[in-house]
């Protein structure tokens, strides 16, 4: 029941701004008119919505594909008009630039382990720097050129009654139009957002991963989806934004989760690419780190403080949900804690039990940490995952359980 609210309001706003969309687009495609021609607001909110989707799965290879689709469907004249994104001096480049991803991780899966793991965290920074762009300028000027669109097709009379053509604001003769214009931007950036951090997630995986195979099957997933995106919207665009909504739910309830493994890669890359671990030093009081499976109402990745308190003899863990609600913490009991020193990362264990995530940046501090908060059984070597239990705990939370040896 705690997340009763949550979902209440989204089928809310659903109900408010995607239903009617969508039982506009519906009979649209039972006229004879090609989906192509269709100029109404909701053939345009349709493709709105499977261009923003598309976007977020892959900022780079979305851009790169609408950018060089408006080129070559706009009159060679007409051309220079265009926005930068639609110009070949863009999407060229982020065309090679996806293509060459593509091979990396292809070749990625006869590759040992740890070989491309440099070239992971370089497209995870690129994907969230192209998320960026796009969120910032491709969004806004993708979602603002429906305000003249719905402003052509004002209020008209329907059986006495006024409506604009989205069909939706019929309801007791009130028209919300006014209100669509207002929220258009905003609403369209916060789908971007909110899809975008589900399809980075798989980069964050692909950090964790410790085989190439796993890494290639999770992106080859991601370009599937918004392969198929792509091939519905050319033929049944009114389909197309049925799976755009498919999709921004599914990634609405995973946008926490989704959330922590952002802030995680966050801290991987700029632990990896600013040498962090050569500057960073133990603190005696408290340390930054992640969360792992065995904190009772924690939130695995949980970004946070490891309080050492040896005059009340005890360990807290300190955090605020979202980075930015108020702080909670909770006492941590470990019956005989140890450092389980990984092949990118180390991570605090008790027993086979995960309980918290050192970012990279503790590489070669392992021993301080451990004699900083009185770990019983020191540092010890930490093996790769079998199969079965990377697999399992990638996609359920713990991505980084290890084998100590």
């Amino acid at each position: 029941m705690k997340h009763f609210p949550r979902i209440a309001l989204f089928a809310a706003l659903f109900c408010l701004f995607v239903c009617p969309v969508i039982a506009v687009s519906l009979p649209a495609a039972t006229t004879t008119t090609s989906s192509k021609s269709d100029k109404s607001p909701a053939g345009g909110i349709s493709s709105t919505i499977t261009t923003i989707t598309g976007i977020a799965i892959s900022p780079l290879l979305g851009t790169g594909v609408y950018g060089a689709y408006k080129y070559f469907t706009t009159a060679e004249d007409q051309r220079a008009k265009l926005p930068w994104y639609a110009q070949w001096t863009f999407f060229v480049p982020a065309l090679l630039i996806a293509a060459a991803c593509a091979c990396k991780d292809t070749l990625g899966a006869i590759l040992p382990p740890g070989w491309k793991k440099p070239l992971d965290i370089l497209e995870t920074v690129e994907n969230k720097a192209s998320g960026l762009v796009a969120a910032g300028a491709v969004v806004p000027l993708t979602v603002d050129s429906l305000r003249g669109l719905i402003a052509s097709h004002g209020p008209t009379a329907v059986d006495g009654v006024q409506s604009t053509g989205l069909a939706m604001v019929n309801l007791a003769a009130i028209d919300f139009s006014w209100l669509l214009n207002l929220l258009t931007v905003p609403l369209g950036i916060a789908v971007f957002v909110v899809v975008w951090m589900a399809s980075h997630a798989i980069n964050v995986l692909i950090l964790l991963s410790p085989w190439g195979a796993i890494d290639a099957a999770l992106k080859s997933a991601r370009t599937a989806l918004l392969g198929l995106l792509t091939a519905t919207a050319a033929l049944r665009p009114e389909y197309a934004a049925i799976l755009s909504v498919v999709v921004i739910v599914i990634s609405y309830f995973l946008a926490g989760w989704s959330f922590r493994l952002m802030v995680f890669g966050t801290a991987f890359t700029w632990d990896y690419f600013t040498l962090r671990k050569y500057r960073f030093k133990i603190g005696k009081a408290a340390n930054k780190l992640f969360s792992g499976a065995r904190l009772k109402g924690v939130p695995v990745r949980s970004f946070g403080r490891l309080i050492n308190e040896p005059e009340n003899g005890r360990i807290r863990f300190a955090y605020k949900p979202w980075l930015m609600l108020p702080e909670r913490s909770i006492d941590v009991t470990m019956t005989a804690p140890f450092i389980g020193k990984g092949l990118f990362f180390s991570s605090v264990r008790d027993g086979e039990y995960t309980f918290f995530l050192l970012p990279p940046r503790y590489r070669g501090h392992e021993e301080e940490f451990a004699k900083a908060y009185g770990f019983t059984d020191g540092v010890k070597d930490a093996g790769l995952l079998k199969a079965w239990s990377s697999l399992r705990e990638l996609f359920g939370g713990g991505a980084t359980r290890v084998q100590v040896t």
